[in-house]
């Protein structure tokens, strides 16, 4: 079992935790992600890699509640447990040679991005990162990414906090006023890495990616991962459980990964409305 140490509520649907899990910790690094089960009848989910402490033996995952496991996961208080936490699964993001790096995260992608951040900063890249939320109360993490960048821009959709707009708009800005970069990394809602990587193509700067689709297993064997990417002109299949969760943006077929992950919205919403209502009957 993997005791929870910490939990904090970052907005009124996202949520950080602290896991005891010292052999995931020694191992994991930025990009990689774990898959948990809150309990034992519990389906697989993965998630990303928020954060770790090696002396401590702590992994932190940052999630946003959307689907029934998340929602039972939410009901997880300190000092209780989960039923399995598995990792570090999938490959870190290769960050070895890069000298100014921009990181565009968006919503909870921003979890993601923040190591990536962090990492770099600690190497002594310089760091310009842009993120992207719908409002001033969806955000997070605004002063860990101010202490890891040495430029940092927030856009909010409704125009709420920082400035108006989508994280194009000043990455664009920076392109026309001659900026360039090692390499731009990605990470958030596919339609807004789809665009990241439609702007920044034009300048041919390396664009990473960081993909999550449907995964049930995380050892390449389920393929509900799978990803189709144009490589050379060939239509190549790869899965994100393990030739991931990394990609080249520029390959990847985003509108295909779109259309699969809008398959068990249906299915994910009636098990969320099903969880919802049998903690509410608890609760009375």
């Amino acid at each position: 079992m993997y005791d929870i140490v910490n939990k904090v509520s970052l907005n009124p649907t996202v949520t950080m935790m602290d896991i005891h899990a010292p052999y995931v910790a020694a191992k994991a690094e930025p990009g990689q992600f774990i898959i948990l089960r809150v309990d034992e009848d519990g389906e697989r989910i993965p998630l990303t890699i928020a954060g770790y402490d090696r002396v401590a033996g702590t992994v932190r995952i940052i999630f946003q509640i959307v689907g029934a496991t998340t929602e039972k996961l939410n009901h997880k208080n300190v000092g209780d447990s989960l039923q399995d936490f598995a990792g570090p699964l999938g490959v870190a993001t290769e960050l070895e040679g890069l000298k100014n790096v921009c990181i565009v995260g968006g919503g909870v992608g921003c979890a993601i991005a923040l190591p990536i951040a962090q990492k770099l900063h600690d190497m002594g890249v310089k760091v310009t990162s842009v993120v992207g939320f719908r409002s001033k109360d969806l955000l997070i993490l605004e002063d860990e990414f101010k202490a890891a960048s040495d430029e940092f821009y927030v856009m909010t959709d409704d125009g709420s906090y920082g400035r108006q707009g989508n994280v194009c708009v000043p990455l664009t800005e920076m392109f026309e006023a001659g900026r360039t970069f090692d390499r731009i990394i990605t990470i958030g809602p596919l339609i807004m890495m789809k665009f990241v990587v439609m702007t920044a193509k034009p300048t041919g700067i390396p664009c990473t990616v960081s993909m999550n689709p449907i995964m049930i297993d995380g050892t390449g064997m389920c393929g509900g991962c799978r990803l189709t990417l144009n490589v050379d002109g060939q239509r190549v299949t790869k899965f994100a459980c393990v030739d991931g969760p990394d990609f080249d943006g520029y390959q990847v077929d985003f509108d295909e990964a779109m259309s699969r992950g809008t398959m068990y919205r249906d299915f994910e919403r009636h098990a969320y409305e099903e969880a919802c209502n049998l903690f509410n009957k608890e609760a009375n």
